[in-house]
């Protein structure tokens, strides 16, 4: 177990799923938080109770759509007004259309395109930059970049595609990070999750024929429990290794091996 206490970490979209887990346990680890949430009042006590183990001192949640193109660079300056130093910044936050396939009309097309390239790749390479930018000036720092096992292997479903391209594009953006500036202290991983019990997920299932179906094609038989991925992500956080700065860390229990 990995004590975080001392480390300054952001963290984009706490309020569900891997983002809430994640928040959960960074504070049990005992880091500051910044924890950042998009979705209104339901969504802040989400975020609000997955960081209630912090004092309110140790913790605080800031609202970005980043839909709004301006908004990853407002949460920057927000959060640097409260912690001054950030050590770590990971990027969870994005969305999934089921819809805009190749065979779905022009205009489901476009929305897919233009929300998800928006929220999964413009606004995490915006905090990628602005995180760079800071720790050239403080001495290093650690990015943890959420991707998916759709930017290795594609998504089995067409109507998918536009969201494994945006998921492709962070990757590559934070792999270039990792080799252009490993020399300067600044570190760069890449989570690759499969299925993970999750909403999206849930709803990734409903239009593949249920879960029963997924959960048939993966090797252990069972979705991947975001709990681990926190446990995973805390790790990365504490920069305990160094060279693995670059890796793309696949967690899908063996269904998808390279």
């Amino acid at each position: 177990m990995h004590d975080l206490s001392g480390k300054t970490i952001l963290l984009t979209g706490a309020s569900s799923g891997i983002g809430e887990a994640t928040a959960r346990t960074l504070a049990s680890r005992g880091a500051r938080l910044i924890v950042h949430y998009a979705g209104g009042p339901a969504a802040r006590k989400s975020a609000e109770q997955a960081v209630a183990a912090l004092p309110p001192d140790r913790r605080i949640l800031i609202e970005a759509d980043f839909a709004d193109p301006n908004s990853a660079t407002e949460l920057w300056r927000d959060a640097l007004s409260w912690a001054t130093r950030i050590d770590a910044v990971v990027l969870n936050a994005a969305i999934t259309r089921m819809s805009g396939g190749v065979e779905d009309s022009d205009e489901a097309w476009r929305e897919a395109w233009d929300a998800q390239w928006r929220i999964n790749v413009l606004a995490p390479c915006d905090l990628m930059r602005l995180a760079v930018h800071h720790w050239l000036v403080t001495g290093g720092g650690i990015l943890v970049t959420m991707a998916s096992w759709n930017a290795q292997r594609g998504s089995t479903s067409p109507a998918q595609l536009s969201y494994a391209a945006s998921k492709a594009a962070v990757k590559a953006a934070a792999q270039t990070i990792a080799r252009g500036y490993a020399k300067r202290g600044i570190l760069s991983y890449i989570v690759s999750p499969g299925i993970v019990r999750t909403k999206m997920s849930e709803d990734f299932a409903a239009i593949q024929g249920g879960e029963d179906k997924v959960t048939a094609t993966l090797a252990m038989g069972e979705w991947v429990p975001p709990g681990e991925l926190a446990e995973l992500i805390a790790f990365l956080c504490s920069g305990a290794c160094r060279h693995l700065t670059g890796a793309t860390l696949d967690v899908n229990g063996a269904t998808y091996v390279r």
